[in-house]
């Protein structure tokens, strides 16, 4: 695809979900700047699990998860003027971090608004990126209030964690490198899933070749919820949860879009689950990952289903809650 065909589609609104195209089209972008993650294995993984699974070690892509496909897609395919302008982006943690280093990278601003009580951990990693953080009190200010006034002052654009075409076909690279290491045989691909921009741009790349499932935590299964009635469900709260990186009000319209017409049911695992697939990441790969980069894994070996693949989307987990995983797992 030449440089004038890349504009083209990156130029254009992203309102809608984006097509295989613009996922091809996203993996030029981010060639030789995010990582190509493995897709790994293991026999005692496979006893365990009572089925064959392979896990996509997306924990191991830089900053610790997923979220710098989207970023740097995004970031990348701003006309210049624009992107000159900086950014800002609301996170708990990841695309927080994913965030800041695809900025960094491009030498622009960027603030991303985080709520005060996200693990103090991705807090820290997101100034060290090199991003500025405001702090709001999540259940009692309005988040997008804070971030629309700093937007505003300064002209920063503002790129969703997933409710964006153009983040959608930058996760939805993840799922090109699935398809293209896909075993023979393997027909469900499990994914953990928040607002639904992995899942669905996963979905979108592997559309025809595997049935991709949301994974969830018990207690915060929107999607779940929102696949089975056909409409957009919400949480009762996304606060107190163990599996931060994944908790959201509702998913995306963007991605719901996409997944009800293309994911299989979701799959709704515990807490403690999430933790116990933490401790056999471990064991077995020796991957370190956060609870809510573990539940697509906790689904893959505590839920019956055909061989698999289960996204480890993100490993950005404090000592604390790593070391109770591996004392409870």
């Amino acid at each position: 695809m030449d440089d004038a065909a890349l504009k083209s589609i990156w130029e254009a609104p992203f309102e809608t979900a984006p097509t295989l195209r613009d996922i091809e089209a996203a993996a030029q972008r981010i060639r030789g700047h995010a990582r190509r993650t493995p897709l790994l294995n293991a026999p005692l993984l496979d006893a365990e699990a009572g089925r064959r699974v392979w896990v996509k070690a997306e924990c191991l892509q830089l900053t610790g998860s997923f979220k710098f496909r989207g970023a740097f897609a995004t970031i990348s395919g701003m006309p210049e003027a624009e992107r000159a302008r900086g950014v800002l982006a609301f996170s708990s943690g990841n695309h927080a971090q994913g965030m800041a280093h695809a900025a960094a990278l491009h030498g622009i601003p960027c603030v991303i608004v985080m709520p005060h009580d996200a693990p103090a951990v991705k807090i820290e990693r997101t100034r060290a990126y090199g991003a500025e953080v405001v702090l709001y009190r999540r259940g009692e200010e309005d988040r997008d209030a804070v971030g629309a006034a700093l937007a505003g002052e300064r002209g920063l654009t503002l790129v969703k964690p997933f409710d964006d075409g153009r983040v959608m076909a930058g996760q939805g690279t993840c799922g090109l490198e699935i398809g293209e290491d896909l075993p023979e045989g393997v027909s469900e691909v499990l994914v953990c899933c928040g607002g639904g921009g992995l899942t669905a741009g996963t979905a979108l790349a592997l559309e025809g070749r595997a049935t991709v499932r949301p994974a969830e935590p018990d207690g915060y299964d929107d999607v779940a919820r929102s696949l089975t009635s056909g409409r957009i469900e919400r949480n009762e709260t996304e606060v107190g949860g163990l599996c931060d990186a994944i908790l959201t009000p509702a998913p995306g319209a963007l991605p719901f879009a996409a997944m009800r017409r293309l994911c299989g049911p979701g799959a709704v695992v515990t807490e403690a689950e999430a933790l116990r697939a933490m401790a056999a990441a471990w064991r077995h790969l020796r991957i370190v990952l956060e609870p809510g980069g573990a539940v697509a894994l906790a689904a893959a070996l505590y839920r019956e289903g055909p061989d698999c693949v289960a996204v480890a989307s993100g490993g950005n987990v404090d000592r604390a809650t790593f070391e109770r995983a591996l004392a409870e797992g």
